[in-house]
């Protein structure tokens, strides 16, 4: 991984291959940092150049004095520059900027992830949407460890919550992986409020004086379940406030790429220490649970062209009451008549509409197998990988 200037980025160099292709050819962007404002780093990107976008902005928490707790030490909250506008307006116009040049980068079938709390969070979700993005969810973080509220004038702030946005009200073909969040909510829908402690423990960086690095560094196992829900290996996963590198780290151990892009050099060094230490998870576990949607579609035609069928072959249901012929064309002949799998299997059982796939049999070996069967060889054999 290397640290990139913004002098270092070249205009328009964009990536020809995913991770694991030892043949593919990474533009110098592709996992590494870049150091400088986001606005100007994302300008130097090329266009339609990333499939996710994690933001994690900052939140502008308008802090008036030190909070201390009831035993009068100081809370180690946010007070840094970054995190410090004029006003609303400010904050509004660098929201804007970011959004605009943030959506330039992303592929038009991509989606954005933008955190945030309920001091900016509200001013980024009317930015996005002014901006064309099309919201597909908002989601809940919920803390299972907040912090308290100190004052006692307010009810304790427990939770962040994350906007899930595609480019545009168009984009239908965005990746969400719904069987694989069913499978690891234990086969139950996944719901949009997710319960996950604070960044603590070993995984919080800490510099040599025992201070936290980065006052917000989120937890890896929140960007595991964003980057599990909504991108495949191999993509590419942009995150314009890049901090300490959680979303790095998390996209590397995962086969997923990355692009970072701070300003801060003690960030910068944190990150690529925590990055440089992570290994990837071995390629036959990165796959993940897909259904029948997920699949590429195939024509009962296309078994015929690829000689995987024989024009001629005899299908027939389980129990063999009925029996049709393969013609050259992908149809089924029975009885003087033609119609396709779905068509003629509907017909026979005097349905209004039937899954061909699995009612149609061939014998092969002694033994009834779904037609189906010849699908998944095609998709397996034929198809060429991530079609």
């Amino acid at each position: 991984m290397s640290v990139l200037s913004l002098a270092d980025i070249r205009p328009f160099e964009k990536s020809n291959g995913h991770v694991g292709n030892k043949n593919a050819k990474h533009p110098a962007w592709m996992n590494s940092i870049i150091k400088g404002d986001c606005v100007a780093a994302l300008e130097k990107l090329p266009e339609n150049a990333v499939d996710v976008i994690f933001a994690d902005p900052p939140y502008n928490l308008q802090l008036e004095g030190n909070l201390h707790r009831p035993d009068q030490s100081m809370v180690d909250a946010v007070d840094d520059d970054w995190d410090k506008f004029s006003d609303f307006a400010a904050y509004d116009a660098f929201t804007r900027a970011w959004l605009m040049a943030a959506r330039r980068v992303l592929k038009p079938n991509g989606t954005i992830w933008v955190i945030g709390s309920y001091h900016n969070i509200f001013r980024v979700g009317t930015v996005l949407q002014d901006l064309g993005y099309w919201v597909l969810n908002d989601v809940i973080w919920r803390k299972s460890n907040p912090m308290p509220n100190f004052r006692g004038r307010r009810f304790t702030n427990a939770h962040e919550t994350m906007i899930w946005a595609s480019r545009d009200q168009n984009a239908k073909q965005y990746t969400f992986n719904y069987e694989a969040m069913k499978m690891a909510n234990d086969e139950v829908q996944m719901r949009s409020d997710w319960l996950f402690p604070i960044c603590t423990g070993h995984e919080r960086l800490k510099n040599e004086e025992g201070t936290k690095v980065h006052p917000t560094q989120k937890p890896e196992a929140l960007l595991h379940r964003v980057l599990m829900s909504s991108t495949k290996p191999g993509d590419v996963i942009l995150d314009p406030f890049f901090g300490t590198g959680t979303t790095g780290a998390v996209a590397k151990r995962l086969g997923r790429n990355f692009v970072g892009i701070e300003r801060q050099q003690d960030y910068i060094d944190a990150a690529t220490a925590r990055i440089a230490a992570v290994e990837v998870i071995d390629k036959p576990t990165l796959a993940v649970t897909t259904g029948k949607r997920a699949e590429p579609r195939v024509a009962f035609g296309a078994l015929i062209e690829s000689g995987l069928l024989e024009a001629g072959t005899i299908l027939t249901d389980t129990k063999k009451r009925w029996k049709a012929t393969v013609r050259l064309d992908g149809s089924l002949e029975m009885d003087g008549e033609s119609a396709s799998i779905h068509r003629m299997g509907a017909k026979v059982q005097g349905l209004d509409a039937c899954n061909g796939w699995t009612f149609w049999h061939y014998e092969d070996a002694g033994k009834l197998l779904q037609i189906d069967e010849i699908r998944k060889k095609y998709r397996k054999e034929v198809l060429p990988a991530g079609a």
